[in-house]
C-alpha cells in the first residue's frame, strides 16, 4: 500500500477528535447548541471544499447530473451530519477518548460486516481468523478506555 496514503488515514484519525474539541469550543463560545456548532462546522466546510474545487479544476459539469441522483445516494451528508452534531453533543459529556473509542468500535465492526457482504459494490472481503481477532481487541481496548479506570478499585 502508499504509506502516504496510510499516512494520510492516520492524520484524519488524529484530527478528528480536535474536530469534536474545536466543535465543542465553537458552541461554547457562541452559546448555541450542539446543532448550531455542527453546521457552522459543515458550513466552513463547504466553503473549503467549493474553495479546492476552483483550484483543482474538478468539473462543475456534475451538477447538471443531480436529477440522476438517487435520495439514497445523498445520504452520506446526513451521515456526515450526524457524525459532527453527535460528536459536538457527545465530547463534553462522556469525553471525547471515550466517544471516540466506541465511535472506532463502531466504524471496525461495521466495515468488517460491510467488507463480508460486498456493500454497494464494493470487494467482498471474507471474515478472517486475523481480522475477526483484531475487532475482538479493538472491543477489548474499548472496554479498557470506557470503563479501566474502575479495575482500579
Amino acid at each position: 500500500m502508499n504509506a502516504f496514503l496510510l499516512f494520510f488515514a492516520f492524520f484524519i484519525g488524529c484530527i478528528i477528535p480536535l474536530q469534536a474539541i474545536l466543535n465543542n469550543s465553537l458552541r461554547v463560545t457562541l452559546g448555541s447548541g450542539a446543532v448550531f456548532a455542527a453546521m457552522m462546522n459543515f458550513l466552513v466546510g463547504l466553503v473549503v471544499l467549493v474553495v479546492l474545487c476552483l483550484v483543482t479544476g474538478e468539473k462543475w459539469s456534475s451538477v447538471l447530473k443531480l436529477s440522476t441522483i438517487a435520495p439514497w445516494q445523498l445520504a452520506g451528508g446526513l451521515l456526515g451530519a450526524t457524525f459532527v452534531f453527535g460528536a459536538t453533543l457527545l465530547a463534553p459529556r462522556i469525553g471525547v477518548a471515550n466517544m471516540l473509542s466506541l465511535v472506532i468500535a463502531g466504524q471496525i465492526l461495521a466495515s468488517l460486516f460491510f467488507d463480508r457482504l460486498g456493500v454497494l459494490g464494493l470487494v467482498e472481503r471474507e471474515l478472517s481468523m486475523p481480522r475477526a481477532i483484531g475487532a475482538l481487541l479493538v472491543i477489548a481496548g474499548v472496554l479498557l478506555v470506557n470503563f479501566g479506570d474502575r479495575l482500579r478499585s
